[in-house]
C-alpha cells in the first residue's frame, strides 16, 4: 500500500497564491486507485470555501482514495463516498479510519447506491480524459481516467442525475480538463435546471499519460498541433 502526500503522476500539483501546492490530507492508496493529484487539490480548495452548515450532508462520487469526503468530514459535513470500485471503497474506508473522521463509504455506479437522498454539497472528480477507446475499461489504472473518446461518459452522467442528488440550495463542484468539453458541461448543467459557472481555471503541461496520446489528441482536433498543455476547470453548479 502506498502514501500519498501530493498529487504525482499524471498531472503536476497546481500552486496556490503563497506558491505551495493545495494541501490534502495524507492518505494511503493501493495500485488502481487513484492517486491525488492537482485536480483533486483545486477541488478540495473549492470545498473549504464553501459555507456549510453544522451536519450539512456531503457525497463525494468517484470517491478513489476517499481525500475529498475526508475534506468534508473534517469541516463536520455528514459525509458519504461512492466508487464503483471496492479496492477504492476499501482503501476510502481505511483512510477514513485513519483519520478519525466518520464517512460512509458505499460501492456502486455514480448515485446508485444514495438513489432517493439529498444532498447539501457533491463533489466528482470523474474519468475525463478522451481515449481511442469507446468504453470505459472495466479494471486497471486506465479505469481511473478514461472516459471515452469525447472525455464525457461520465460527466454527461452525472450532469443529467445532478438535480435529483442535490437538495434545494445544494452545491455541486466537478472538476474536468478543457479537452472534455466545459462548455457542454455547462450547458447540461443548466437544461437541468442549475446554475453552473466555472470558478476556478489552471493551465499545467501534460503529464505522462496525456503526453503519450498528445498527437492522437491533435488528430482529434482537441489540441493544436504542438501544443502540450491543458486547462483544469472547476465547475460549481447550485441548486435552486
Amino acid at each position: 500500500m502506498t502514501t500519498v502526500t501530493t498529487r504525482t503522476g499524471g498531472r503536476r500539483a497546481p500552486p496556490d497564491h503563497a506558491g505551495r501546492a493545495h494541501r490534502l490530507p495524507r492518505v494511503y492508496r493501493l495500485p488502481g486507485v487513484y492517486a491525488p493529484q492537482a485536480d483533486t487539490g483545486l477541488l478540495a480548495a473549492h470545498v473549504r470555501q464553501e459555507e456549510l452548515r453544522p451536519g450539512a450532508r456531503s457525497l463525494d462520487l468517484c470517491t478513489g482514495t476517499g481525500v475529498l469526503a475526508l475534506v468534508a468530514a473534517l469541516r463536520g459535513a455528514r459525509a458519504t463516498a461512492v466508487d464503483i470500485s471496492r479496492t477504492a471503497i476499501a482503501v476510502a474506508r481505511l483512510n477514513a479510519r485513519l483519520h478519525r473522521c466518520r464517512v460512509r463509504t458505499l460501492c456502486g455506479d455514480l448515485d446508485g447506491p444514495v438513489a432517493h437522498e439529498r444532498f447539501d454539497l457533491v463533489t466528482v472528480n470523474p474519468p475525463y480524459v478522451p481515449s481511442a477507446d469507446a468504453q470505459t475499461p472495466s479494471r486497471g489504472a486506465r479505469r481511473s481516467w478514461d472516459a471515452g473518446t469525447d472525455g464525457r461518459l461520465l460527466l454527461d452522467r452525472i450532469c443529467s442525475r445532478a438535480p435529483s442528488f442535490l437538495a434545494p440550495s445544494g452545491v455541486l463542484l466537478i472538476v474536468q480538463s478543457s479537452l472534455s468539453g466545459v462548455d457542454a458541461t455547462l450547458a447540461a448543467l443548466g437544461r437541468g435546471g442549475l446554475s453552473p459557472r466555472v470558478v476556478e481555471r489552471r493551465t499545467q503541461g501534460f503529464g505522462p499519460v496525456m503526453s503519450a496520446r498528445s498527437a492522437w489528441f491533435a488528430d482529434r482536433g482537441l489540441i493544436a498541433p504542438g501544443v502540450r498543455t491543458e486547462d483544469l476547470v472547476v465547475i460549481r453548479a447550485c441548486r435552486p
